[in-house]
């Protein structure tokens, strides 16, 4: 990495980065970025693969449970309660505990294998809603010091780091639609996520030895060292700015939860097909044998793969906003971002399948999981990087706070539409214009708040 000039107030950070990989190159392979990075980035994907499969299979948990459209917003808010609970207290004691961040990743890892564990055995709802709340816990310790240590390991390029490592998740969703959609033709919602369960449990271990030493700066970790983080965690929590960023990260949180929980019970009811018709699955080996592994629900494969279809254009463009927001600056690229999301999530509300439904999905792909890394990117920008994992934890706090109610909102208007003069919306159409006004408050939000040019482009000027 090269090291430029810093602005004043950056040079204990770059200090701190030069004995960083100091230390990193006792570490051998651990130690190097390409590592960390893809490492912390794999890590992530499974996070997501496994969330995003649960969503894929949301209208079999609704038939099994026989729940309302509020019912199913339960699962996902409690998700965003626990997560908004955890985050900033587990962000200020993440990095207090900054040199055991390795030891919080591998139990953070498997505790998330417990939590689906109990989800797949779960003889009632609120057994269920208990297993999401052990999954969101886990899930939001994981983000804090993994995005943290992005960010020490690539000050001047966080936008892009964060970016990648959102592709990382990415990469999960995209695969677990489609994935999904196919094992649903031969084993229940329930063992799927009892066998996916346990993969977690046993990632653990690598986690633990890949990442045992990632918080370690070889600083003093003295009391004067954690005198100067409580200075720096009361300077953080005093900031309007960051409180504002954070607050349109909740807006946009409040959106994303609400859009992405129905998203996939609107494609169920439209009951998308390619010609309506179960598709027999057979493993044939000519004048061998023959062995029918049972009928296929193509309305169950196309649906995922419409879901897949929003989640894999977000791969090529995630670190592709994330260069132009490096580049750029931030608000150059979140608030054309943000108000083009409104609109099509307008759009999709009275969309019907068809070739257009399949562009207005592509379309939202584009921007709808590349705009949470530039956010990330955006804090810790305003806030600095002297305690990352507190910055982190205030704009997942409001996130959560603000969006846990959301999936609640969005279910009640998915179930009754929404009629006030002379306004008569339908559920999907009242669910996706709520979404959509949300985008577009945080656009303007966005719009009229100053915001700090990335960091190399203030040294460059």
């Amino acid at each position: 990495m090269q090291h430029q000039h810093h602005p004043s107030g950056e040079h204990e950070h770059a200090h701190n980065d030069e004995q960083d990989d100091s230390h990193g190159n006792h570490q051998g392979l651990r130690g190097r970025g390409g590592f960390i990075i893809s490492g912390l980035t794999g890590g992530h994907g499974v996070f997501h693969w496994f969330t995003q499969s649960f969503i894929a299979m949301l209208p079999e948990v609704q038939a099994a449970f026989a729940l309302s459209g509020v019912g199913v917003g339960g699962i996902t808010s409690i998700r965003e309660l626990v997560s908004g609970i955890v985050t900033l207290p587990g962000g200020i004691i993440a990095d207090a505990l900054r040199k055991y961040w390795g030891l919080v990743l591998a139990l953070c890892m498997a505790v998330f294998g417990v939590g689906w564990l109990i989800i797949g055995v779960a003889p009632n709802y609120y057994i269920l809603l208990l297993g999401m709340a052990v999954v969101a816990l886990a899930a939001s310790i994981w983000h804090l010091p993994a995005m943290a240590s992005l960010s020490h390991h690539f000050s001047h390029r966080k936008g892009t780091a964060l970016s990648f490592h959102g592709v990382g998740g990415q990469l999960g969703d995209v695969l677990a639609p489609p994935v999904t959609g196919f094992l649903l033709a031969f084993l229940a919602w329930r063992g799927i996520i009892s066998i996916y369960a346990v993969i977690p449990i046993l990632l653990a271990l690598l986690v633990y030895w890949a990442f045992k030493n990632i918080g370690r700066t070889g600083g003093d970790d003295g009391a004067e060292r954690q005198g100067l983080q409580m200075q720096a965690t009361k300077r953080v929590l005093r900031n309007p700015i960051l409180w504002i960023v954070a607050f349109v990260g909740g807006i946009r949180g409040m959106a994303f939860i609400g859009l992405i929980t129905f998203f996939i019970i609107f494609l169920n009811d439209l009951g998308l097909a390619l010609d309506g018709k179960p598709f027999a699955v057979e493993l044939t080996i000519p004048s061998l044998f023959s062995i029918s592994l049972g009928e296929f629900e193509m309305t169950t494969f196309v649906r995922n793969l419409h879901f897949g279809l929003l989640l894999a254009v977000g791969i090529v463009s995630t670190p592709v906003v994330g260069w132009l927001s490096d580049i750029f600056g931030r608000k150059a690229v979140l608030v054309p971002g943000l108000l083009l999301l409104a609109v099509l999530s307008y759009l999709l509300g009275n969309s019907v399948p068809g070739l257009g439904l399949i562009v207005i999905i592509a379309l939202m792909g584009t921007f709808l999981y590349g705009d949470q890394p530039i956010l990330t990117a955006l804090a810790l920008d305003v806030a600095g990087d002297e305690v990352p994992t507190t910055v982190l934890g205030i704009l997942s706090l409001e996130r959560f706070l603000l969006s846990f109610a959301s999936p609640l909102i969005a279910g009640a208007l998915y179930d009754n539409g929404f009629a006030f003069g002379g306004i008569d919306l339908n559920g999907p159409q009242a669910t996706f214009t709520y979404v959509a006004v949300l985008f577009l408050i945080g656009a303007l939000i966005l719009l009229f708040i100053p915001l700090p040019r990335p960091s190399h482009q203030a040294d460059h000027h």
